[in-house]
């Protein structure tokens, strides 16, 4: 009967709403027994906002916009608004932004929020921060927590509004408050930092908590990381790896990366290398340069894959990873997992070299100065030695020091030589520790010090450095720096001849010969006696 009675007036509609398409379209809602939204497409007046979504909710969008249009255009900024999401789902932009301007002006919360998202993503209109804040703000006045927590970061960030840490703090608190997962996580960040409020990091972790246990796996990362660190908690690595997970496990690549960490290093999980492989290469196949870097270390580490190895040293390295740009150079300079190509080589080494990662700097610099397939250059080399060398590495520090010691590269300076001798002889480097020996002897650049020449000597020969042990062993013959001591002189140089060849050996040889021509037997025994026991004891009883 209910069907019939609607029949009929849809007959008597007919020709007033043929025209308009209605008719065919309400006749099938008729069939599908939908009358509610049957009688809204032929009287629109009748219908409400709610009646489109209903449709909407059935997957019928045409009923929908048609009943939201004709409400649209009487002015409902619910039905304005409604009809602007559905047009931005399908991406007619421009459209959407029409009815949300219209339902925004009218005060609307939501289409305020969505048209801020519109001018900050630039879809419809030309991309302008300074009208998204607006927009935010004014939905965010009225309480709309997705507003409240943009603006905040749009405050934090300085983006169309000048930057402000408090007001970024005061907008996520609100949203905070109202149980706004984001903006947990974004004021528990706030508190880490001591950005716009005192730092406080038993608050961060509240927020972080708080947001974490709603999923949000920015949250559960920061919590692992706090677990990790101790910050805010009391360490726990098997904390920190059930938080790992959570974020893991809804594929968030940071945790990927920190529970590969956590497996290859076995803190709070059993060390697993294969477990640690598939979460490295979960955070890898999303481009996340660190998890590809180390992924590539592990293929070079455990199996030795070096074509598995080069493939994520490259996507790591395009990425701007100066570690896996490093690595990569090696792996050309090498020809490990790629064809060898000094070029490539050079390629690499000098795009890590150019972001400060030292030991491209002294790579980049010992091939320059060897011509190590490229053209031998002194002063690049000379360049790139002062870089590594100014960021303290000692290998990099000694070859500077030869090369103003020579004059390669750079003006021969003894001054300048010393000084680079001994930034890397104060940090072990065994050359160096010789070559001050050196300068202190012959007093080049310096004021001659037998005393301070022995000291350098005496530590490189303890490292089994042979010119130094030779020459410490002449410097015991001849009384310099030291009480002459012929017991010593031999034992050193004795030492020293197991490593030297060509005519540091033959000189050495002779000059042994000539201290045992001052020693008894009894002396000569004990002094090779004694060089055994150095040896033994790894040069810690060498007296």
């Amino acid at each position: 009967m209910k069907k019939l009675l609607l029949i009929l007036v849809l007959a008597v509609m007919c020709s007033s709403f043929a025209r308009a398409g209605y008719f065919n379209s309400g006749l099938e809602l008729v069939k599908k027994e939908n009358y509610v939204t049957a009688l809204n497409l032929l009287f629109p007046p009748f219908a409400t906002s709610n009646d489109g979504v209903e449709a909407a909710n059935k997957g019928d969008y045409k009923a929908a916009i048609k009943i939201w249009r004709a409400l649209a255009e009487q002015g409902d900024d619910d039905a304005q608004y409604n009809l602007g999401l559905i047009w931005g789902k399908v991406e007619y932009y421009e459209e959407a932004v029409k009815w949300l301007l219209l339902a925004a002006e009218q005060g609307h919360e939501g289409a305020q929020n969505n048209l801020g998202l519109m001018y900050i993503r630039g879809k419809g209109v030309t991309q302008d921060y300074e009208k998204s804040a607006k927009w935010f703000r004014l939905a965010a006045e009225q309480g709309n927590v997705n507003a409240q927590w943009y603006l905040g970061n749009m405050q934090r960030d300085g983006v169309g509004v000048i930057q402000d840490y408090k007001e970024a703090v005061s907008w996520f608190r609100k949203a905070a408050e109202q149980g706004h997962a984001d903006a947990q996580w974004s004021l528990g960040a706030m508190y880490l930092d001591g950005r716009g409020v005192t730092q406080d990091p038993d608050e961060s972790v509240k927020w972080y908590r708080l947001a974490a246990e709603q999923g949000n796996a920015d949250a559960q990362w920061s919590l692992g990381s706090m677990y990790s660190t101790g910050i805010g908690v009391i360490k726990d690595f098997k904390k920190s790896v059930d938080w790992y997970r959570l974020a893991a496990e809804q594929g968030y690549a940071k945790a990927q990366f920190e529970l590969a960490q956590m497996y290859r290093e076995g803190k709070g999980v059993t060390q697993h290398y294969k477990e640690a492989i598939k979460w490295y290469r979960l955070a890898a196949e999303q481009g996340y340069a660190e998890a590809q870097n180390d992924l590539a270390h592990m293929y070079m580490g455990r199996g030795g894959d070096y074509k598995e190895a080069a493939k994520w040293y490259r996507l790591a390295a395009e990425q701007g990873n100066a570690d896996a740009q490093s690595s990569l150079g090696s792996m050309y300079k090498n020809g490990y997992g790629v064809t060898q190509n000094s070029k490539d080589a050079e390629k690499w080494y000098r795009l890590a070299a150019e972001q400060g990662d030292v030991h491209s700097q002294y790579r980049l610099a010992q091939m320059y100065r060897r011509g190590d397939g490229i053209a031998q250059d002194f002063k690049e080399s000379a360049k790139w030695y002062r870089k590594a060398a100014e960021q303290g590495n000692m290998r990099a520090q000694a070859n500077l020091g030869t090369m103003y010691g020579n004059g390669l590269g750079v003006t021969q300076d003894d001054k300048e030589a010393e000084k680079w001798f001994r930034f890397a002889a104060e940090q072990g480097h065994s050359e160096a520790q010789y070559n001050l020996g050196v300068i202190y002897e012959k007093g080049q650049g310096v004021l001659q010090d037998y005393e301070e020449s022995v000291k350098w000597y005496r530590k490189a020969a303890r490292k089994g450095f042979a010119n130094a042990e030779s020459n410490l062993g002449v410097m015991y013959a001849n009384g310099k720096g030291v009480t002459r001591n012929y017991v010593q002189a031999y034992m050193w140089i004795k030492l020293a001849l197991r490593h030297l060849v060509g005519n540091g050996k033959k000189t050495s040889s002779k000059y042994l010969e000539l201290v045992a021509k001052r020693m008894t037997s009894s002396q000569i025994f004990r002094a090779q006696n004694m060089a055994r026991d150095c040896l033994r004891t790894w040069y810690k009883s060498c007296n």
